[in-house]
């Protein structure tokens, strides 16, 4: 399965008893059965002596998630990269800029935001926003989810979405200091939402992107259906495997954690610049250039291989060029287009150690567009509308670091896809994603449609129309990001071992001879060698 059972039954009676109070139950009857999905049978659930999330969680501060084994507040993307049920199965886990409010047991409870999108064979299946929060005593409790689920390009049903306080209770997901045979439950809500943890194994290491990882550990995970689940969470990534009867899923890359000091190599480079050309060559049927190009990738492709990198990924991107020089080989348009765009969206996966994320969105978007003009010329319908689909959740994670002119352009394009595609106007679809594509380029002529646009200005400099830069974005410098040998999620990162309290923005400036970070961590500005990573000191903001 993906991430969820995409068709649940609903069974929304008491279940023998079995519901716990929706505003502050974390308990059932453990003499009750707890129904599986299926309605036939009790699910083998732990004793309520073994369970560990039974008392009732506090949060003065539930945004600052510090634990190691789910650092969601200091993940800018994980991808993980696996199989499910013989299909390629591919997911980004994405910090939101926002937060979200939740009322529980009487209390409000703020929120991070992370939004799950899967894919299965390349095509979009579950979007999610997920809702975490930290307690007090170090552990992070889930507090629901709004759950869209594709089927065939369009949303087909929002089974698995709920919310703590609504639905019933939150549900713990990571324990302060899990010990083997530990049980929690990171989804508490029988009949509707239920996942039943019981770790299994710590202190394990796992092989990383980068090398060992220690400091793992290994949980079964209880389904509503009755699947068992195997999963690993490690340090700097949170959840890093899952494996099934049918899936088998794990960690290609995290961010920032396996992010690389540096600009792109140069022979990444070769590889997008090369799947962009013969993206445009493959109509024109110009063969020898294509072949030629192909060369020169693979050129860049071994040499580049043989040192040390992702093995997932490596893995990855060496499919991709295979199935390219395949595609060239046959003198197939449409198949060497395709595989162009899977190849460039390779690139970009090891790309991500070296740019910021908001790049390598950006970069995204222009393939995705690319992707919808293949599936529009094939007269594939469905595959455009889950296109679309995707052009919109990656937006989504962009929008807020591009300015407000380029949002209202991209959004009123979006806007008129989604009726194209809808309606089934598959030409004025192509016409929509065309121009979409130039303003993603930067504009008919050259110009970049990302760049500061003149507007009035507030006390503090800044436009008072523009919102608030998001927690842990980049508000000045971004000229001089070219210059910085770590990247911004580095620098951010540093800066919380020297200071404590929520991430605010971030300027890249000289500093005394030195190309520096200033990093707003609590009340402190933490400045950040951009060369070497080292804190250079703190200045109170006060």
């Amino acid at each position: 399965m993906v991430k969820r059972t995409l068709t649940q039954l609903l069974i929304v009676t008491l279940l023998a008893g079995v519901w716990a109070l929706p505003e502050t139950g974390l308990a059932q009857d453990a003499s009750s059965c707890v129904q599986n999905e299926q309605g036939d049978g009790c699910l083998p659930v732990a004793p309520e002596s073994e369970r560990i999330d039974l008392a009732e969680p506090s949060f003065s501060d539930p945004t600052l998630i510090t634990n190691p084994l789910f650092p969601i507040s200091e993940l800018t993307q994980v991808i993980q990269l696996g199989v499910d049920a013989g299909e390629s199965l591919r997911v980004e886990a994405t910090l939101l800029p926002e937060t979200k409010t939740i009322d529980w047991n009487g209390q409000p409870v703020e929120t991070l935001v992370s939004q799950y999108v899967a894919y299965l064979d390349g095509r979009i299946v579950e979007v999610a926003n997920d809702f975490y929060a930290q307690a007090d005593d170090g552990a992070v409790w889930y507090f629901g989810e709004d759950v869209f689920n594709y089927e065939d390009g369009v949303v087909a049903n929002t089974d698995g979405t709920w919310l703590a306080g609504k639905d019933g209770p939150p549900g713990m997901i990571m324990p302060t200091d899990p010990q083997v045979g530990d049980v929690y439950r990171p989804e508490n809500i029988p009949g509707f939402v239920f996942e039943e943890v019981t770790v299994k194994a710590t202190d394990q290491t796992v092989d990383g992107p980068q090398g060992p990882v220690k400091g793992a550990i290994v949980i079964q995970e209880l389904l509503m259906d009755g699947t068992l689940e195997e999963k690993s969470f490690a340090p700097g990534y949170g959840e890093f495997s899952a494996k099934t009867d049918t899936e088998d899923i794990t960690v290609a890359l995290g961010v920032p954690f396996d992010a690389q000091p540096g600009a792109a190599p140069a022979a990444l480079e070769t590889m997008s610049t090369g799947a962009a050309d013969i993206f445009e060559a493959a109509p024109t049927e110009n063969w020898n250039a294509i072949t030629a190009t192909v060369a020169t990738m693979t050129t860049a492709w071994e040499t580049y291989r043989a040192g040390d990198m992702p093995p997932v990924l490596s893995t990855q991107m060496s499919d991709a060029l295979a199935a390219l020089t395949e595609a060239a080989d046959a003198q197939d348009p449409g198949d060497t287009r395709q595989a162009a765009v899977d190849l460039g969206r390779a690139s970009l996966d090891l790309q991500l150690q070296h740019r910021s994320l908001t790049e390598v969105d950006l970069a995204r978007l222009e393939l995705w567009t690319q992707q919808l003009l293949v599936d529009l010329d094939a007269n594939d319908r469905s595959a455009a509308s889950g296109d679309v689909a995707t052009l919109e959740s990656v937006w989504a994670r962009v929008a807020h670091t591009v300015d407000q002119p380029m949002v209202e352009q991209s959004d009123t394009e979006l806007a008129g896809l989604r009726t194209a595609v809808d309606s089934g106007d598959l030409s004025a679809a192509t016409d929509t994603a065309t121009r979409l594509r130039v303003l993603l380029n930067g504009g008919a002529d050259g110009a970049s449609a990302f760049s500061a646009q003149p507007a009035a200005m507030a006390e503090d400099g800044r436009d008072e129309n523009e919102p608030p830069v998001a927690p842990g974005r980049l508000d000045d410098g971004e000229e001089l990001l070219p210059q910085a040998e770590i990247t911004l999620e580095q620098a951010v990162s540093a800066s919380q071992g020297a200071a404590s309290g929520p991430v605010g923005e971030v300027d890249l400036e000289d500093y005394r001879g030195r190309l520096v970070f200033n990093v707003d961590v609590g009340t402190e500005d933490v400045k950040v060698d951009a060369t070497t990573g080292e804190v250079l000191g703190t200045e109170s903001d006060d």
